[in-house]
């Protein structure tokens, strides 16, 4: 076994072969997955694997770039909302808003894998956007850093609470 790792193997596969922009998807237990998604089903029992447990352990294995969820979560959900903004404080990632409708209809779709918790959280559906250590690139003499990288760059060292708001992919 490998200590401090994701011991799931397809899981850990399945990161490993995301890049930058690739979307990975992390539902409640109901959330309606496309059928030929590369779906990874963590949801044992009701409320097991929860879908926060699942955003804290990949928080330490990717890179994320941006979360996007139903805006509602913001005001139907405040603990949820909260528990995100703690799960992602620091990370440099942004919150996208969007609609259920696009969760479902546009980003599943495209998502290079689709995780299944067995939350029965309500408006737990996240999209996160897998991306590059901002710190490990741009770092040659004479290069300029894209501005993308001087943004995440600031977020993560100012240890920035990330705040919905807008919303986008409508």
């Amino acid at each position: 076994m490998r200590p401090n790792s994701i011991l799931h193997p397809e899981l850990a596969k399945a990161l490993a072969e995301c890049g930058h922009t690739d979307i990975i998807m992390v539902t409640d237990a109901g959330f309606p997955i496309p059928k030929d998604a590369h779906r990874i089903d963590l949801g044992f029992y009701a409320g097991q694997a929860d879908v926060l447990d699942i955003l804290r352990m990949l928080r330490k294995e990717i890179f994320v770039e941006e979360v996007a969820f139903a805006t509602e979560v913001k005001t139907h959900h405040p603990d949820l909302y909260k528990n995100i903004q703690e799960i992602y404080t620091g990370s440099g990632a942004v919150f996208k808003g969007t609609t259920h409708e696009n969760l479902v209809e546009n980003l599943a779709p495209k998502a290079k894998v689709v995780i299944r918790s067995g939350s029965l959280n309500a408006w737990a559906n996240f999209a996160l956007v897998a991306s590059t250590d901002p710190f490990a690139w741009f770092t040659e003499e004479n290069i300029e850093i894209l501005p993308a990288y001087v943004e995440r760059r600031k977020r993560i060292t100012e240890n920035e609470v990330p705040s919905l708001s807008r919303i986008n992919g409508q």
